[in-house]
């Protein structure tokens, strides 16, 4: 009997250990789910917020956001330290870090491919290839690099293949390890503007772009922590951690003052990061699903917790009793974001710069009740947006006030009756000034936001006489036809890429037609407050400008600002670390699982 029970006992710690064995080797996995999907993985050819987050874990820029510090402060990532810049801020010379290595792939037949300047030349100069048609291409040619645009119209003219081995003035590897950017015109804020940010500015090698070909954007291969392990399209993509990764530490520093980041500087400086294993990214675009998700413990992060929601997961901005008990954790931002109508300034009924279709415009505008939108469609989790500049953005301030933040029904009325929008054939609507009808179209997608958002559209513009078609698809699809310029009224989210307000500007500007500019809309004058916008340094002659293109923005309304959103997010016990970014999309090297908290761990 004794040594049965001995042999039970030797039995039973040798299953101890091998189950404290498999624990110890368990892959740490974060996993949580996209409201929308994803278009495509080039960062020459993304736009989107969900794709740009993929991008962001996968390329590395030169520069960096620290993940802890706010106000927000830029570091090294690939490049050995900040750039030399010349006085006149015209040219920026970078050293990067010899040693760092592209994630291994068969586009480089079992060698190791080291990252090089002109890695960086060949990057730059694919947003002005024209046959990628980059949406990236209009913050490249504001930059201003001497001889790129030059460059885009003699591949434009000889309708050849883009010449990328001809040398360009502004764009030179000095050496192997030497990057050098001359610019036509004064640029202080480049840094932040095309050197920082590793979601579309981090490289694609040459040999990778070659090797696929078209179907490059399935195939992104970068420097960075995670590199695509899986991917079925709009429904899961999964990253893993790449093995060849330099030995990178956590060395985010929060300011004096920040209790929160402070917290996390002490509890992970000095680890090597990534820290996780494994990312499993669903996409669940109805926001029900979603949420019982994360609830069930199946996801690790609630990131934008869906509208309807709020009051079961953070009413009154704190975790509600029955979550806290579960030590889930809440996260609550005014995000340096819009949410914003956008009309087609090309379009005969809703676009031009007639002064009737300008009042047109307006009125819906002013018809428009964004505080009941901010109420039910929204649930508290937003605040009025006055003007084109968002939150944490210079030029952005909370105390200015203009027509795009009123709703006044009557005014909206009396501006169509004043340009001729009445009802001209009796059956209650109204019609155009030529006796037409009017009838307007908007675009959105199947989720409940919008269906609520449709809603109300629905609601406001029956009040003033307007009838309304709703057309209802996805948004790669919708997104494709808005930057094609065939549709009339969209709904859409933006959200800024730098601390500068004139990102989000370029919604306006004329060259960026085609890209940030979904509107289509051209004023010469707009442009030339623009220009001068990019060339002064920070101070109140800048401020100055940034408040003349608030009045151009709302006079000729292009676009409906309705709301800067506050974005909740929760997180599962088990999930250490998370800060939300503000300007960046990379956060996942920064965060921990600790597996052993799992239910059934």
């Amino acid at each position: 009997m004794k040594k049965k029970l001995l042999s039970l006992l030797f039995s039973g710690l040798l299953a101890l250990s091998a189950q404290a064995e498999t624990d110890a080797v368990q892959p740490k996995v974060l996993r949580y789910a996209f409201p929308v999907a994803e278009t495509n993985f080039d960062p020459s050819q993304i736009n989107d917020l969900y794709s740009r987050t993929i991008t962001g874990a996968i390329f590395e820029a030169l520069y960096r956001y620290d993940h802890l510090a706010r106000p927000v402060q830029i570091k090294p990532l690939i490049a050995a330290a900040m750039p030399e810049v010349s006085p006149d801020s015209r040219q920026f010379t970078i050293k990067i870090q010899p040693g760092i290595y592209f994630a291994d792939d068969p586009a480089f037949k079992g060698k190791k491919r080291e990252l090089t300047a002109a890695d960086f030349v060949y990057m730059y100069k694919r947003f002005a290839d024209p046959a990628l048609k980059s949406p990236g291409w209009s913050s490249m040619e504001e930059a201003g690099v001497i001889g790129l645009l030059a460059l885009r119209k003699q591949g434009l003219a000889n309708k050849k293949p883009f010449d990328y081995d001809q040398e360009i003035e502004g764009l030179r590897a000095l050496d192997r390890y030497t990057l050098q950017i001359k610019l036509e015109q004064s640029r202080p804020r480049l840094l932040e503007k095309i050197l920082t940010g590793s979601d579309l500015y981090g490289p694609l090698a040459r040999e990778v772009v070659e090797h696929y070909g078209a179907k490059v954007g399935e195939h992104p291969v970068g420097t960075g922590p995670f590199k695509l392990a899986a991917w079925r399209r709009s429904s899961q993509i999964v990253l893993e951690k790449n093995p060849d990764y330099r030995e990178r530490y956590y060395d985010a520093e929060a300011l004096p003052g920040d209790a929160e980041g402070l917290a996390l500087q002490s509890r992970f400086k000095g680890r090597r990061i990534p820290m996780i294993d494994r990312i499993e990214v669903a996409i669940i675009e109805e926001a029900q699903p979603r949420w019982l998700s994360f609830l069930n413990g199946e996801k690790d992060f609630a990131e934008r917790v869906p509208a309807e929601f709020i009051s079961q997961a953070m009413p009154n901005g704190h975790v509600a009793p029955n979550l806290a008990k579960k030590g889930i954790q809440g996260f609550r931002t005014l995000a340096p974001d819009a949410a914003i109508t956008v009309y087609n300034m090309e379009d005969p009924v809703i676009g031009g710069m007639e002064p009737a279709k300008i009042a047109l415009r307006r009125a819906v505008g002013l018809a428009i009740d964004v505080q009941r939108e901010i109420r039910l469609a929204r649930r508290g989790q937003a605040v009025q947006a006055q003007s084109p500049l968002v939150p944490h953005t210079t030029g952005y301030d909370a105390e200015f006030k203009s027509e795009i933040g009123d709703y006044d029904l009557a005014r909206a009325k009396a501006l169509l009756d004043l340009y001729g929008y009445v009802d001209q054939d009796g059956d209650g609507w109204r019609d155009q000034p030529d006796g037409s009808p009017l009838i307007l179209v908007r675009k959105t997608q199947p989720d409940s936001v919008n269906r609520q958002l449709d809603e109300l559209w629905q609601k406001n513009l029956t009040a003033l006489g307007i009838k309304i078609e709703i057309q209802t698809a996805k948004w790669p699809e919708n997104m494709k036809s808005v930057r094609g310029g065939k549709f009339m009224i969209w709904g859409v989210g933006s959200s800024a890429s730098d601390p500068d307000g004139q990102g989000s500007l370029q919604r306006l500007y004329g060259p960026s037609i085609g890209g940030q500019n979904l509107a289509r809309f051209r004023l010469p004058a707009y442009d030339k407050l623009y220009d001068q916008l990019s060339m002064l340094p920070d101070g109140p002659e800048r401020e100055a400008l940034f408040l003349e293109a608030k009045r151009l923005a709302t006079v000729y309304s292009p676009y409906k600002q309705h709301v800067h959103r506050i974005i909740t997010d929760l997180a599962q016990p088990w999930l250490i670390g998370y800060r939300r970014a503000l300007f960046w999309q990379d956060w996942w090297q920064y965060v921990d699982i600790d597996e052993s908290k799992r239910p059934g761990r």
